[in-house]
């Protein structure tokens, strides 16, 4: 590598390379950046602290099937344990997975954190499949 130093009183201060070796080496952080980040992600997976979502889940949600229900069945949950885990009524939570009621944030927090998902994993997606 062809490097040039400049000198501000008596003391290394820059360092020239040429643009080509400078890309190279940006790349190349750029690449170690990636493993780094793979590597915190399979960290995470490891200790249980993210998940991996299966297909069928993201296919569900991405033709606008109603979070709500999606996670609690991926879950294994029923309607009866989900609602007493999040302190509300079986009712309630029905009409929450069929649209007929839009819940309180309170409410969706609660259901957010028995489902052990974020508060914006209920939030209904925009239908991203093309189908009409």
């Amino acid at each position: 590598m062809k490097v040039q130093i400049i000198e501000n009183a008596g003391k290394p201060e820059w360092a020239v390379i040429p643009y080509d070796e400078y890309e190279r080496m940006r790349e190349q952080l750029d690449e170690l950046a990636d493993i780094r980040a793979y590597d915190e992600a399979k960290r995470q997976l490891a200790a249980g602290e993210d998940e991996t979502i299966p297909a069928d889940i993201v296919q569900r949600l991405a033709r606008g099937d109603n979070p709500l229900r999606v996670w609690r069945e991926h879950r294994g949950l029923t309607q009866q344990a989900l609602a007493e885990s999040a302190g509300i009524g079986k009712s309630y939570l029905s009409q929450l997975e069929t649209g007929a009621k839009d819940g309180a944030i309170g409410t969706l927090r609660a259901l957010a954190a028995a489902l052990r998902v974020d508060l914006d994993d209920l939030e209904p997606w925009a239908d991203v499949t093309g189908e009409p």
